[in-house]
């Protein structure tokens, strides 16, 4: 069963690598940053629209890289849409900690959404691909501009 779920995974973060469904730049962004992870040549732009209640509207992103970052990316802009800062600051927190440990919390929606890339906790190389878009997605919340994957 172990192997099917990772076949599984493998294949959920090659799917949303190849065919990302939020890659693209928002026509109206009221925050945008970018991420770098000059180790591996990663790159990555989200734009981010809030609503009139100060949740995320819409999240969107322009990538280059691995289709590990390029995945994270986009489900990372899926789980957000609807969430406000502070949320979205927990669940960058929770998968920080799931890539780096493969632990993820159940019974959250949004984290079991994210559980394709728990397994880049067995190649540390691969954690900063996959938390990249996450650092650039605070630094737009933060209104930062740019953002590394350190």
């Amino acid at each position: 069963m172990f192997d099917d779920l990772r076949d599984l995974y493998q294949e959920v973060i090659l799917d949303h690598g190849r065919r990302p469904r939020h890659g693209s730049r928002l026509a109206a962004f009221d925050a945008t940053a970018k991420g770098d992870n000059p180790m591996c040549g990663d790159r990555v732009q989200v734009w981010v629209r809030h609503d009139d209640d100060g949740r995320v509207a819409q999240a969107g992103f322009e990538a280059r890289g691995c289709a590990i970052s390029i995945a994270s990316a986009d489900l990372m802009a899926e789980v957000v849409a609807g969430r406000s800062d502070a949320d979205i600051r927990g669940l960058a927190d929770a998968f920080r900690a799931m890539a780096r440990s493969g632990e993820a919390p159940d019974g959250d929606a949004a984290m079991d959404r994210l559980r394709p890339l728990a397994g880049v906790h067995e190649y540390p190389s691969r954690v900063k691909c996959a938390t990249l878009p996450w650092h650039a997605l605070l630094a737009a919340l933060d209104r930062q501009g740019d953002a590394t994957s350190e």
